[in-house]
């Protein structure tokens, strides 16, 4: 029996790069296995996906960019990365929908909760792109909330380099220890960064869990929805 029937899994766009920019197919096709063995055990897997790989809208605004614009172009980004891990998921044999906050006929339908809900139903597996459709929020953010209108059971957030949460940065310091459980309350006494401050505020007014869990992991995202404890568990308490 699995622990989760319905998760959302929050890919940051470092995870298809493999570190450069751009999409690297090797590392797409090594995480479609992974979410096609997670699909096929009968688990409704919703996919929410960052674009860092390709632009990062904090950093051409630094470097001189309209912010607004910059963001858009990383929404752009985030759709590349969606239709690259479709096709991945596809030549698995997974039935694949693609949704963004933009719309963009041609290569994906327009992000509608219900319409989504009835694609997890159906066992399709949803990928949200385009982030929010508007500048100034986060893909961990735009995670959050679709995780809530879709009625997910659990966030799992990627992150890279760290398999978890840690009382202090462990690539700084060594004496760092991993946190298995965390509740919003203490993560916010602790200062613990999680996720950023919107998508960490929506989660805890909403007692929706995070799980955070090494993107390195291989076979991690299969593990966690069997019930094994990996990474670090956030709840409400």
């Amino acid at each position: 029996m699995t622990r989760y029937q319905r998760i959302l899994i929050k890919l940051s766009g470092e995870n298809f790069g493999g570190g450069e920019v751009g999409v690297d197919p090797i590392v797409v096709a090594s995480i479609a296995k992974e979410i096609a063995a997670v699909a096929a055990s009968g688990v409704q897997v919703a996919i929410v996906v960052g674009g860092g790989n390709f632009f990062r809208g904090a950093e051409l605004q630094q470097a001189g960019m309209d912010r607004s614009r910059a963001d858009y172009m990383g929404m752009l980004g985030t759709v590349m990365n969606c239709l690259a891990l479709q096709d991945f998921l596809e030549k698995e044999g997974v039935d694949t929908r693609v949704q963004t906050a933009i719309t963009m006929g041609q290569v994906a339908e327009p992000y509608i909760p219900r319409k989504a809900m009835r694609h997890l139903e159906k066992g399709r597996v949803v990928i949200f792109g385009a982030g929010s459709g508007m500048p100034y929020f986060s893909t961990d953010t735009v995670a959050a909330q679709r995780a809530m209108e879709v009625h997910a059971e659990v966030v799992l957030m990627a992150k890279n380099g760290v398999d978890g949460v840690y009382t202090a940065d462990p690539k700084k310091d060594p004496t760092a220890t991993k946190y298995d459980e965390l509740t919003f309350n203490e993560a916010l006494q602790k200062q613990l960064k999680i996720a950023d401050a919107t998508a960490f505020a929506l989660c805890m007014e909403n007692k929706m869990p995070i799980v955070v869990y090494g993107a390195e992991d291989e076979g991690a995202i299969f593990r966690i929805v069997q019930g094994e404890k990996i990474g670090t568990l956030v709840t409400a308490g």
